[in-house]
């Protein structure tokens, strides 16, 4: 059997710095043989730069996805083609930078991993991407039947949609982007797991990692703020997949809701980054 772990979206230093130091100890604990991180928040929250990739792979990470932040931090375009482990959304157009799918060996065969972003009430707008995953699929498929995909998304019902679009073609599809951790976890008929939003790995007194105050304020208020990642109580959650490696075919999932070092609750604050979304979600 072949266990996967995956851990939704890293917000920040206290998210980061969280994974990083729980990483090896959940690895043991979990019995995984593969961990996917989505990593599109961890620099203040917007973003992922070259050296904390860098990190979280030496932490035990086998590969980052991403999703609409990844090219907040400006080094992350030219980093990106250096690293074929970090991944940016597949269904970008032909030419931009990195790649949005990736095989590794494993001691328990292939393992493949692609990424991919919705289009609804997501910006900036990409290629249709049942189209995009679908070709993905087919060539990946010559190479292993052991596949999964984070779907990155703002709306359940698209990410339901590619999770039972791909049913029997992968192995598991896990949506990532709200940072709110769901609770349908399930298999579908044909052999997939799949899981609407993974959640994140961030401080959990806050809005979706971020400060509460000034994001309450903003809706409030309707005025421009700043949202600085929020301190305190950190929670790595995620999901953890078992999957027949000779098929292919997900035999379990679970919800995955761990604590963070004690450390992190007393975490400095990052510096602000200003920005103005029309909603919080925006910045998931």
């Amino acid at each position: 059997m072949l266990t996967l772990l995956f851990l939704g979206d890293v917000v920040g230093e206290p998210g980061r710095s969280a994974v990083i130091a729980r990483l090896p100890e959940m690895r043991a604990q979990y019995g995984a043989d593969f961990i996917v991180v989505n990593g599109e928040n961890a620099a203040g929250g917007r973003g992922i730069t070259g050296k904390i990739a860098i990190d979280l792979l030496r932490a035990g990470v086998s590969v980052i996805t991403t999703g609409d932040h990844i090219w907040d931090q400006k080094d992350i375009v030219a980093f990106i083609g250096t690293e074929p482990r970090l991944l940016r959304p597949i269904n970008y157009p032909e030419g931009a930078p990195g790649a949005g799918w990736i095989v590794l060996e494993t001691p328990k065969g292939k393992v493949g991993v692609i990424n991919v972003q919705c289009r609804t009430f997501m910006q900036p707008i990409l290629e249709n991407p049942f189209h995009i995953v679908e070709q993905a699929v087919a060539k990946l498929r010559s190479e292993t039947a052991n596949i999964m995909v984070d779907v990155h998304g703002e709306t359940t019902s698209e990410k339901i949609a590619m999770g039972r679009f791909l049913d029997g073609k992968v192995s598991a599809v896990i949506g990532t982007h709200t940072h709110v951790q769901t609770a349908d976890e399930q298999i579908f008929p044909g052999g997939t797991a799949f899981m609407c939003d993974a959640g994140m790995c961030g401080p959990i007194n806050s809005i979706l990692g971020r400060a509460i105050e000034p994001i309450m304020n903003r809706f409030i208020s309707n005025m421009p703020a700043s949202f600085p990642v929020a301190t305190g109580e950190v929670r790595l959650r995620g999901a953890l997949i078992e999957i027949d490696e000779r098929t292919g075919r997900a035999r379990q999932i679970r919800r995955v809701d761990e604590a963070g070092p004690v450390e992190a609750m007393t975490a400095e604050p990052e510096p602000k980054i200003d920005i103005d979304p029309s909603a919080a979600s925006e910045d998931a």
